[in-house]
């Protein structure tokens, strides 16, 4: 594929000191707007497990990569992965502090990624197919990643609407890396193994357990917000409404970042700015704050 002329064909990964203070977020960090605030903190429920388990499955798949542009690219990939998940640790940390205890549901989100898909006691070659299933669902779910990160890039509803200057920064923070790191968990995969129907399949599931888990996570965030208590309930008309707000992603544009995927010649380049990501990580204020 022929890169964007404005595109960089290559930027060296490497992961970023942020500083964030929660000591100002409001419940609702979108006012008015509870069902798109918690639609979106189900990210902060999910991801500090998830990019750890992401960091455990990429470094037991590092000696099997044989190309050295492809094991630098996981080493930053790894950093990068790191700090994301203390960045949202943060966040639940906040909502634990005042009135939103997550404790529970992040123990589900725990025992998903370190009981059913952590290490099982294999050896040879069931234990690398079992990693090799795992580094195609890691390349699933960053498919969803970077497309919720380009999304978040082009925003600008959420900032039309008041939405909080902090959260912004680390949605955009996050969302420019999983942007710029896109096609590292692909190509590791077409490394190790490559193949169409694992790859298919492993969407498949993805898709079915984020949709499940997306579900569940915003019904508990909406029962146990401590503002709301429990007087408001996830309807399926409320993400058609704050998506033509364009608040949360319409139905159209998450049904449509799935097709891509499905392509024999699909790669995570071809879709998402690496510049628009490199020029936002340039000037965030959080990683400015840490003296970058």
């Amino acid at each position: 594929m022929d890169l964007d002329p404005g595109e960089p064909e290559r930027v060296a990964l490497h992961a970023r000191d942020v500083e964030f203070d929660w000591s100002q977020l409001p419940m609702h960090w979108v006012p008015g707007e509870p069902f798109a605030t918690h639609w979106i903190n189900f990210l902060h429920l999910v991801l500090p497990e998830g990019e750890r388990w992401f960091v455990e499955v990429f470094k037991q798949a590092l000696p099997l990569i044989t190309d050295e542009r492809l094991a630098e690219d996981v080493r930053g990939f790894v950093g990068q992965e790191a700090v994301h998940a203390e960045s949202h640790q943060g966040v639940i940390d906040h909502f634990d502090a005042h009135g939103l205890d997550t404790r529970p549901f992040v123990g589900q989100v725990r025992w998903m990624f370190r009981k059913t898909l952590g290490d099982r006691p294999l050896r040879g070659k069931r234990a690398e197919s079992w990693l090799v299933q795992r580094l195609a669902l890691v390349a699933a779910i960053e498919h969803f990643t970077a497309f919720l990160g380009q999304w978040v890039l082009d925003a600008e509803e959420l900032d039309l609407a008041g939405a909080d200057a902090t959260m912004l920064d680390l949605l955009r923070w996050h969302g420019a890396e999983e942007v710029e790191h896109r096609a590292v968990a692909f190509e590791v995969y077409q490394h190790v193994h490559g193949g169409y129907l694992l790859r298919v399949q492993s969407m498949l599931l993805a898709t079915a357990v984020l949709t499940i888990l997306w579900v569940r996570g915003l019904r508990f965030l909406l029962a146990h917000d401590p503002v709301l208590r429990g007087r408001r309930k996830p309807r399926w008309r409320d993400l058609i409404r704050t998506g033509r707000l364009g608040l949360t992603p319409s139905y159209r544009q998450l049904l449509g970042s799935l097709p891509a995927f499905f392509r024999p010649g699909y790669h995570p380049s071809q879709h998402g700015s690496t510049a628009q990501a490199v020029d936002y990580l340039a000037g965030s204020p959080a990683a400015l704050a840490a003296g970058h």
